[in-house]
């Protein structure tokens, strides 16, 4: 498989956003650490940017540190200009494109459905256990957008019987506490251990692998 970007059938009805989880690219080899890993990765990842009507240059990634800082973005920094300390971003601009990089830890991306604010977090066992979902869905409630305007989409991550921690249940659940409709949380149902072809599993290669990376943002 040399890659490609997965839509998500929920968020595709969402005037003005743009999103994508960009997959596997089985032509570009990864088996090194994780920074050499994304800078072979790189002009791929580019190429999906582009795809989805953005530059590099509007892109804001995250430093992730598996903790459950959510930074407010009002300006892009393009992906040498991590935000440090954050493992979720959110944004209430257009022209921003919010990313994540993971490897079995789950990308959740959340919209307004009326187009108000789109937000994107990595979310494993650590984030997951701290609530990170639930601070994202607060920042959205503080900006007045209400739980029941949002949709959350879970990206495929590792599951059991391959993960001892159901941690994509632990996001499901944190989003119902705070008022978003059970019909509006979705979840790819996919296992990035099960895969190869089409993920990278931190996992499963035992640390030297590349990533996938989750995009959202409004055009």
């Amino acid at each position: 498989m040399d890659g490609g970007l997965l839509k998500f059938k929920s968020l595709k009805t969402i005037r003005g956003l743009a999103h994508g989880f960009v997959l596997r690219n089985n032509k570009v080899p990864v088996n090194c650490n994780k920074n050499e890993a994304l800078d072979r990765l790189k002009p791929y990842h580019e190429n999906m940017i582009y795809s989805l009507g953005f530059t590099p240059d509007d892109l804001c990634v995250t430093e992730q540190i598996h903790g459950d800082f959510v930074a407010n973005v009002t300006k892009s920094r393009g992906f040498n200009d991590v935000i440090p300390g954050a493992d979720g971003l959110i944004t209430f601009e257009k022209g921003v494109l919010l990313g994540v990089f993971v490897a079995d830890c789950c990308a959740v991306l959340i919209a307004d459905r009326r187009g108000r604010g789109v937000s994107i977090v990595h979310s494993g066992k650590v984030g997951s256990e701290l609530g990170i979902i639930k601070k994202a869905i607060r920042k959205f409630n503080d900006q007045g957008i209400i739980s029941s305007d949002l949709i959350v989409q879970l990206s495929p991550c590792i599951r059991p019987p391959a993960y001892e921690i159901d941690f994509a249940n632990t996001i499901i659940q944190d989003s119902l506490s705070l008022g978003v409709p059970e019909q509006s949380i979705f979840d790819a149902n996919e296992c990035t251990s099960l895969d190869l072809e089409k993920f990278y599993s931190y996992r499963i290669e035992k640390g030297f692998t590349g990533r996938m990376l989750g995009l959202i943002g409004l055009d």
